[in-house]
């Protein structure tokens, strides 16, 4: 009788217990439903102004450029459906006495979170394109048919703004940087292993940590790295010497990634590594190609924008390690440093001895209150510069040359140009810099056509009025498109074709500052672009005074966005010749 009387109360508070739940559930799921259409009405309210190609309700024009809604809603259902319930009954079935009540329970926690990681998905989605190489070129095309800008939707309750024009661009970038926030979905995997360097940092941080930066990139600092980027560059060439005269294509890229990342390496910390010819066995730069590798996969891999489910797979433990190896690196050499230069008359007679590099900058470095920068700000602006720095450069550097060798007219007029301005000498010097005038419109030419960093996002803090009066309120997406904007029919005539002579002065008088921005503008621009500048000339020339870039023909790249412009072929394929000096 008293077991009975149990068996009911048990049965009755399972019951309330099952109600419980399935209204629990109801209600999230009607509230995450009601969000995502108000959301979706405010957007549509406010981009009225700012038409754009014609999204599908679900996937907004993901489809168009992703390969989400083709391969990963394809399995979606079948993973959620079948794993989560699984998951949830066995964790249930070891809770609850009623094998009816996990069953009810885990098909419904199931069902709100495929729900859930459903929008989820859409409203990630924009990270991934297609990856055929032609998604770019959509954009390009539909900033022929919305002239200034466009919405892009990517997926049900979130679009940005695209902006493709100049004078969008100058009200975007000009503005005051507390007019707007970071929004680069791509640069926060980065994050991780830099830190909130100058590149992630916002705000008061960020205004402090640019004036105490500056300095760094006077040019009485910059002309010391010309011989080392020059000895790194001779290094590079000295490898390549095997391919000259056997008439086969080569990678081009790797080689560029590891001599920009050795020039950065002598200038950011005086560290001579010897990464182009023992990058395999040096732990520090595997432990940086291994964090670039992890970061780009991370990005264009949907499941592991979560960061819990990249921390517990293979690639996320890689990825922990590498920070590890390239952390104590770092702070190893800083503490170093710092010790070096307690003493001021050490200090005089270390920097008597060799270059004053950006280590040493930094850690000299005090505000108005004479605060210096702690040693975890120091990582953060180290690892930042060396981490961005080379990766960058090595994209522009890669498609400059590939330009090069698609054009040999152009080739050869920089190569006279350069073999001219070095009157017979070995290497570039200070002021050879400004001897080139025709390579550099060639190296500007080809920043346009494949800059380095695509694009850039702001989320703005504040209603932004462009100059045709149209306006977006506070919180939206604004995506500077600069890949568009530098191909725009509007600005540049025939865009698409390779012509240095856009860069002479009285050509360049002509157009907005803000038509070519590949090291973005306004407060925000790139800290790095004269030092970058002055690398891409000291490369360019040492390798056209000694050799003939030819093209493969059977080799065109297809352009992709990623952390930099890169290539889906990888590669950047190369035929060398000995140049006839």
């Amino acid at each position: 009788m008293v077991l009975s009387e149990v068996q009911v109360a048990l049965a009755s508070n399972l019951g309330w217990s099952k109600l419980f739940v399935a209204t629990l559930g109801l209600v999230l799921v009607v509230y995450k439903l009601a969000a995502l259409v108000l959301k979706r009405k405010h957007l549509i309210r406010h981009t009225k102004a700012f038409p754009g190609p014609p999204p599908h309700f679900l996937f907004g024009n993901v489809h168009e450029v992703s390969h989400y809604p083709s391969i990963y809603l394809s399995i979606y259902p079948s993973i959620h459906l079948s794993i989560y319930p699984s998951i949830y009954l066995s964790i249930y079935l070891s809770i609850y006495p009623s094998i009816h009540l996990s069953i009810y329970l885990s098909i419904h926690l199931s069902i709100y979170l495929s729900i859930y990681l459903y929008i989820w998905l859409i409203y990630r989605s924009y990270v991934q394109f297609k990856g055929d190489g032609t998604e770019m070129d959509r954009m390009v095309a539909w900033g022929k048919q919305y002239p200034y800008a466009y919405t892009m939707w990517l997926g049900p309750s979130f679009c940005a703004l695209n902006v493709h024009h100049p004078d969008f661009m100058k009200t975007l970038l000009a503005k005051p940087f507390l007019s707007h926030r970071l929004n680069d979905y791509f640069l926060q995997h980065v994050c991780v292993f830099s830190g909130k360097g100058l590149l992630l940092s916002e705000g008061k941080r960020w205004f402090r940590h640019r004036r105490l930066l500056t300095p760094g990139f006077h040019y009485d600092i910059l002309k010391p790295y010309i011989k080392l980027t020059a000895e790194s560059t001779e290094v590079m060439l000295d490898k390549w010497q095997k391919y000259a005269h056997t008439g086969k294509s080569f990678e081009l890229f790797e080689h560029v990634s590891l001599m920009t990342l050795d020039t950065i390496l002598k200038c950011a910390f005086n560290c001579r590594s010897n990464c182009q010819t023992e990058g395999s066995t040096n732990a520090y730069i595997k432990a940086v190609y291994e964090l670039s590798f992890l970061s780009s996969k991370r990005s264009r891999t949907f499941f592991y924008h979560n960061d819990l489910i990249f921390n517990l797979s293979p690639h996320g433990f890689r990825y922990r390690n590498a920070c590890k190896v390239a952390h104590s690196h770092t702070e190893e050499v800083i503490r170093k440093r710092r010790e070096a230069l307690k003493d001021d008359t050490k200090k005089q007679s270390t920097q008597s001895k060799r270059h004053l590099d950006f280590l040493d900058i930094l850690l000299s470095a005090k505000d108005e209150h004479q605060h210096s920068l702690s040693d975890a700000d120091i990582r953060a602006e180290v690892d930042t510069f060396m981490f961005e720095g080379h990766d960058t450069t090595a994209s522009g550097l890669s498609f400059i040359l590939y330009s090069l060798a698609c054009h040999p007219e152009h080739q050869n007029k920089c190569r006279d140009e350069i073999l001219t301005a070095l009157e017979g000498k070995d290497t570039m010097e200070w002021d050879d810099l400004s001897k080139i005038p025709y390579t550099t419109m060639c190296i500007k030419e080809s920043l346009r056509l494949y800059p380095p960093v695509p694009g850039i996002s702001r989320t703005l803090t504040k209603p932004m009025t462009f100059v045709d009066g149209r306006t977006l309120p506070a919180g939206f997406v604004v995506t500077a498109a600069i890949y568009s904007v530098h191909r725009n029919e509007t600005v540049w005539e025939n865009p698409n074709e390779f012509n240095p002579l856009r860069f002479l002065p009285e050509n360049v008088s002509k157009r907005s500052p803000h038509a070519f921005v590949p090291f973005a503008a306004g407060p925000r621009n790139c800290i790095g672009q004269n030092f970058a500048m002055n690398e891409l000339k000291v490369a360019v020339a040492l390798t056209l005074k000694r050799y003939q870039l030819m093209a493969d023909p059977t080799f065109k790249p297809k352009i992709l966005p990623r952390l930099v412009l890169r290539s889906l072929n990888v590669v950047f394929k190369c035929v060398l010749t000995q140049a006839f000096i």
